[in-house]
Order: structure tokens, then C-alpha cells, then sequence
């Protein structure tokens, strides 16, 4: 926002609602048309884009914490740990026998050697094949309702006298501490959020006041000719509305420029745990409305700071 020119109108109106003597019909602008040449459209936009980063990371990492836990919170793991790989096969067929007999177990699935051999293989190289390391046989148990500790207890009743040596574990349990950290890392979107809504207020504010500063002089005389204070303000915010238009679409689509990338580049990654973050129709409802909500708060800040440099002056 510039500083404006001492408008002449003798008789026109003033820019902004003010009428004087109705002689003319030419107009007087308190405030020069905005041309976006001033860095406060451009400050909005780089704000708005982060914004809208933040926003679809958090909404991003609570579609995928949603997803995981939807996931597993009735899935249940039965490791049968046994040294002897002919005993540890019997017995892991038996776990499996008298885990398809309970009434709670939806699916059970005995998962191959060779596939717990290629899972560890990167972790123990070629030790995971070669016998000197007891893999235990592993055991995928999809129960139909929620594993609490009530159903673990059950399975654990079941296997302790036909399958000794068996261990029961949730799968959300494993998770948990990824759990704690994708919530931390929400929290942290919404801190960084907040910080950024501070920056426009503050970006907005320092404008608004040096644009009034500038026409001081300006708004004592057309105030001295009758025009209120609301519509002294009008002037101020029609700029301000522009100006914080232009960056909010500036930037937001930059962010979702930026977001539409990251997203393509997880794609590629091919994997279970990342394809739970996508966003969904009413995640980009909530992104689209980034940008309309600096609008707002660019014209509240400004209507407020102009309000409080009027009551200064008078």
C-alpha cells in the first residue's frame, strides 16, 4: 500500500463514500489504484502457500494415522518360538488349527518362510537363510471386532496347553510410538499455522498503518468535510481486499503447486503406510478454504488498525 497523494476535488466526491457538494461528477481517490506493485500482496502470497502446505501435511498425516488404525486395530500377531524347524512347523500348523476354531477370529494366515526370509534378509543379510538364526513362525490373525486386552488373554488361554512357547501381540501395539509421532507432528502443523496467521495480521498491520500514516493529512481534511469514519476506513480496505485477494490466490495455488509434487512423488514410493495419506475431497474443501480465510483476516486486521489510527487522530 502506497502512500497517496493529497487529493483535490472541489467538486466531486470523495473515493470512499463521502459526497460533497453534488456540482461534478469526477472522483477523487484517497488511495491510488492498486497495481501489486508493493511487497505486501507477495509477502500474503508466501504466507498463504505455507499455510496451505501446513494444512495438507496435518491433514495428510491424520488420514494416514486414521487408516493405520483402522487397519489394526483388530489385527493380531502369534509368533510360535521354537529352535527346531520341523517342531517349530507342527506347532505352528497346530496354532493355526486352534486359532480358525475360536469364535473372535475372522482370518488366519501362516506366513511362508521364504517370506520371512526376504522381510529380514535386508536387516541380517544372508544369515536370514542360511538356519544359523531361529526365524519363529509368524502367524496373522484378523479378529472381528477390536484386539483388546480381553481378546489377547483369550488367544493366549487357547494356545498356552497345545502350542507352548507362543507369543500374542497386537499390531497396534508396534505402532504405537508411530502414533505418538504423526499426532506430534499435526500439532506441530497447527503451531506452524498459527505462527503464519500471526505474520499476516502483522504484515497487514504495519501496511495498514503506513498507508495511513501517508494520507493522515488527506483523512483530516475529508473528515473536516463530513465524511465518517466508515467510510475513511472503506478506502483503506478496498486496497487492502485487492491486495490480500492477489496474494491469497497467488499463494495458494503455489501450495497446492508444491502439495500436488509431494504427493506424486509418495505415489512412487509404492508402499501400504503411504498410500493412507492421501486427501480426500473434503481435505481439499478444507485447503481451498485457506485462502478466503487470509482474506478475512488481512480485511479484519486492517479494519481494526484503521479504526484504532481514527480514534487516535480524533
Amino acid at each position: 500500500m502506497n502512500a497517496p497523494p493529497l487529493p483535490e476535488a472541489p467538486d466531486g466526491d470523495v473515493a470512499g463514500g463521502y459526497a460533497g457538494p453534488a456540482h461534478g461528477k469526477s472522483t477523487a481517490r484517497l488511495l491510488p489504484a492498486t497495481r501489486f506493485s508493493g511487497p505486501i500482496p507477495w509477502v500474503i502470497a508466501i504466507l498463504m502457500a505455507l499455510v496451505v502446505i501446513a494444512a495438507a501435511g496435518g491433514l495428510a498425516l491424520r488420514n494416514l494415522a486414521t487408516s493405520a488404525g483402522s487397519q489394526l486395530s483388530s489385527a493380531v500377531t502369534v509368533q510360535v518360538i521354537e529352535p527346531n524347524p520341523d517342531l517349530r512347523l507342527a506347532r505352528g500348523e497346530q496354532a493355526v488349527r486352534v486359532l480358525t476354531g475360536l469364535d473372535s477370529v475372522q482370518a488366519v494366515r501362516l506366513v511362508p518362510e521364504a517370506e520371512l526370509v526376504a522381510l529380514l534378509e535386508p536387516w541380517l543379510g544372508a544369515g536370514a537363510a542360511s538356519g544359523d538364526v531361529p526365524i519363529p513362525a509368524l502367524i496373522d490373525v484378523e479378529l472381528k471386532q477390536r484386539a483388546g486386552a480381553a481378546e489377547i488373554a483369550q488367544i493366549e488361554a487357547a494356545l498356552a496347553e497345545t502350542v507352548p512357547g507362543a507369543r500374542v501381540d497386537a499390531q497396534s501395539d508396534w505402532l504405537r510410538p508411530v502414533y505418538g509421532a504423526l499426532a506430534a507432528l499435526q500439532w506441530l502443523a497447527v503451531g506452524l499455522i498459527g505462527l503464519v496467521a500471526l505474520a499476516t495480521a502483522a504484515a497487514v498491520w504495519l501496511a495498514a498503518r503506513n498507508a495511513f500514516a501517508g494520507a493522515r493529512d488527506t483523512v483530516e481534511i475529508i473528515h473536516l468535510l463530513g465524511a465518517t469514519d466508515r467510510q475513511i476506513a472503506a478506502v483503506f480496505l478496498r486496497t487492502v481486499l485487492h491486495e490480500a485477494a492477489f496474494g491469497a490466490l497467488v499463494g495458494a495455488a503455489m501450495g497446492a503447486g508444491a502439495v500436488w509434487l509431494l504427493g506424486q512423488q509418495f505415489a512412487a514410493l509404492d508402499s501400504g503406510m503411504t498410500s493412507g495419506g492421501g486427501l480426500a475431497l473434503a481435505d481439499w474443501l478444507v485447503i481451498a478454504a485457506v485462502p478466503l480465510a487470509g482474506v478475512l483476516l488481512a480485511l479484519l486486521t486492517a479494519r481494526i488498525t484503521i479504526a484504532l489510527a481514527l480514534r487516535d487522530m480524533l
